[in-house]
């Protein structure tokens, strides 16, 4: 699987994240799984009040463009964007396949400036990526639920054979490094590649990298400038060595979707 990161800024302007989307996939070739931060199409920052200025209509033409873009350039996209849905806004991984079909994650531990702002997901999907002429499950992920490894186990557990880690982790309160190992150890304690998109911003804390099931940074991004970062996953290195060795019968995950 080609991978390509996008660590670039974004900002409360709808128009302007999609053209930063857009001049990325122009570059893009075909096959390709593309990944942008969290909040790309909508814009996002700690900060949530623009949101009560953010016309849903606007961020809906913004989707249903980056969809069209990815079956004209037959490449899958990973992309956070707010979504409006229910009278109210859930912050959304949005996947759209090669055939401009698209479906999203919805996060389900939300930030602490999210609550009482926007609604939580209530469910941890996979979904299919095409990829070479195979099928490749994969899964999303966004920023705080980095600290929750018992979702990302039972998305392993579901088949996902790499996660997608959409974040937007700029927050000078945050020690360094601690984001870092954080995304090695997902991949490493489930032997699964991860791919982790972060902001373009001076403050950054979590990098933008790609890491082995074997816990291996194979390449990351330098924090703070716009850059991409391109990346080949041998996708036999998946395995399920450890989790198959679990002791379910002392400790077990229960999913309970609503």
């Amino acid at each position: 699987m080609s991978v390509v990161v996008a660590q670039v800024p974004v900002r409360w302007d709808v128009d302007a994240n999609l053209r930063t989307v857009i001049d990325v996939l122009d570059e893009a070739q075909g096959g390709d799984a593309v990944v942008f931060p969290e909040g790309m199409l909508s814009g996002y920052d700690e900060d949530l009040a623009p949101l009560d200025a953010l016309d849903p209509a606007t961020v809906d033409h913004a989707v249903a463009q980056v969809a069209a873009m990815a079956r004209q350039k037959r490449v899958s996209v990973f992309c956070g964007s707010l979504l409006a849905s229910g009278g109210g806004w859930h912050n959304a991984g949005l996947f759209f396949d090669a055939e401009g079909g698209h479906s999203a994650y919805r996060k389900i531990n939300l930030a602490m400036n999210e609550r009482g702002r926007l609604q939580p997901g209530d469910d941890l999907p996979t979904v299919d990526v095409s990829c070479g002429g195979e099928t490749v499950t994969a899964a999303i992920q966004l920023c705080r639920e980095i600290r929750f490894p018992e979702q990302w186990q039972h998305l392993a557990a579901q088949g996902a054979q790499v996660f997608f880690y959409l974040t937007n982790a700029a927050n000078t309160r945050e020690p360094q490094g601690v984001w870092r190992s954080h995304l090695i150890s997902r991949a490493a304690e489930n032997q699964r590649f991860l791919v982790s998109a972060n902001i373009a911003h001076p403050d950054q804390h979590c990098p933008s990298m790609v890491v082995s099931p074997r816990g291996e940074v194979l390449a990351e991004l330098p924090a703070g400038r716009t850059d991409i970062l391109r990346q080949v996953v041998d996708l036999d290195a998946t395995s399920g060595w450890y989790l198959g060795q679990r002791r379910q019968d002392v400790i077990a995950l229960n999913y309970r979707p609503s």
